[in-house]
């Protein structure tokens, strides 16, 4: 869960935002985050835990992206350019009352 004390965030956001600053591709982004979680390897000991570990962290990262950014987005995609399918629609009924 990234919603981490605030204290911690004041350390690392200067950082990150520096960071972020220099990254200018995708490719660039994934070497980045591939490389922390390497030194985090380094860091923590090459065992299935730690591995277990880190995997769940990107996956919840990804999660969280897609919760918070990209589904209100393509509700809004939605709402201007309209749904799929009448599919969508019906769907779209039964889950909401």
């Amino acid at each position: 869960m990234p919603y981490i004390l605030i204290g911690d965030r004041v350390r690392l956001d200067n950082f990150i935002k520096n960071l972020s600053k220099q990254i200018t591709t995708d490719g660039e982004l994934n070497y980045v985050i591939t490389s922390l979680i390497h030194d985090q390897l380094k860091t923590r000991g090459l065992k299935y835990q730690n591995i277990n570990n880190l995997i769940g962290a990107l996956e919840c990262a990804k999660l969280e992206l897609y919760r918070v950014v990209a589904g209100p987005y393509e509700n809004i995609k939605m709402d201007v350019n309209g749904r799929v399918s009448e599919l969508d629609e019906e769907f779209f009924k039964t889950q909401v009352k």
